[in-house]
């Protein structure tokens, strides 16, 4: 029995985009058209989907590394054969108009065979992750929602201490007024709009940082409010690049929404027992996701690529 293009697209967005299990899928699609297609050939659809949006994808990769703004995240998985502890990790390089993924570990080795190896002149947003910092030729935007977290847990740990709300207060400031230059239509925030602020987040800084001394000994290991410290201190600029670009963004939000579904889906339907089959499932997903950005209709788009004519994202004018 050949089964049309509708039914196909209905497995495959059921799939990846709701993360219905492969059983599951096709008692849906029985229940929907009488006809049951077998467990394998469900399965067997997301590598052909897979291999539909390959070009796609190599564009979307394309224009990642021209973006002048990349925003990088990723969260744990569980995919493959091996103990319920065994995990791999999925990135995630993103712009509010594109979506790239990749399945590998966490280690410095997984992040060189990802798109930052090949970045050069964009700024990258990502939480204070080392493996980040490993790349020459882009600068960084550290995550301000990670940072007013911990400036957050400061406060827990330091309840008598004035400098981590002094700092946060700060900080909100700053990004007030970025966004507010931005919303002017302004390219940087003007030097007397962040001057007071920049001074009290200073100030916040340094207070802390006599407060919170180092602990003796090379291999002792240091309160988490140091390390904070010490990376507002020796990463202002890292820290607060948003002010100098308003197109920075001041979070990795977007990395973070982008990596999301990858959450859901573990809770929904747990491990992945193929590697493989997770990388053709992202795949598709950030080739959906990217489409969804430009406006268009996801299960449209999935179904054109099976039909041999996947949507390609346009190359901006400027690249």
């Amino acid at each position: 029995m050949t089964y049309g293009l509708n039914f196909q697209a209905w497995c495959v967005f059921l799939m990846v985009m709701h993360h219905v299990p492969v059983e599951r899928c096709a008692d849906i699609l029985e229940s929907m058209s009488g006809t049951r297609p077998s467990d394998g050939w469900v399965h067997g659809l997301l590598g052909r989907a897979a291999a539909a949006v390959a070009a796609a994808n190599n564009t979307i990769r394309a224009l990642i590394l021209l973006a002048r703004v990349v925003c990088g995240d990723e969260t744990p998985v569980r995919a493959g054969p091996g103990p319920k502890s065994r995990k791999k990790y999925l990135q995630v390089a993103c712009t509010e108009l594109l979506t790239y993924y990749f399945l590998g570990d966490r280690d410095l080795a997984s992040f060189k065979s990802f798109v930052y190896s090949d970045l050069y002149g964009a700024v990258i947003v990502h939480d204070r992750y080392q493996n980040y910092d490993a790349f020459d030729g882009v600068a960084h935007q550290l995550c301000c929602q990670h940072i007013l977290r911990d400036l957050e847990d400061a406060a827990q740990t330091y309840p008598d201490a004035i400098w981590p709300g002094q700092t946060a207060d700060a900080l909100r400031a700053l990004i007030h007024q970025v966004n507010l230059a931005r919303s002017q239509g302004l390219a940087a925030v003007p030097g007397e709009a962040a001057a007071e602020y920049l001074k009290l987040f200073r100030h916040g800084v340094a207070v802390g940082l006599s407060h919170v001394r180092r602990v003796p000994g090379a291999k002792t290991k240091q309160p988490p409010a140091l390390h904070l410290l010490e990376c507002l201190r020796h990463r202002e600029d890292d820290v607060l690049r948003f002010l100098t670009d308003t197109a920075i963004p001041t979070t990795s939000n977007q990395a973070e929404r982008d990596l999301r579904p990858a959450k859901t889906q573990q809770k929904i339907s747990g491990r992945l027992r193929s590697e493989a089959t997770t990388r053709d499932r992202y795949a598709v997903r950030g080739y959906a996701s990217t489409a969804a950005k430009h406006g268009h209709q996801i299960f449209t788009a999935i179904r054109d690529a099976l039909s041999g004519n996947p949507w390609i994202p346009p190359v901006p004018v400027d690249a």
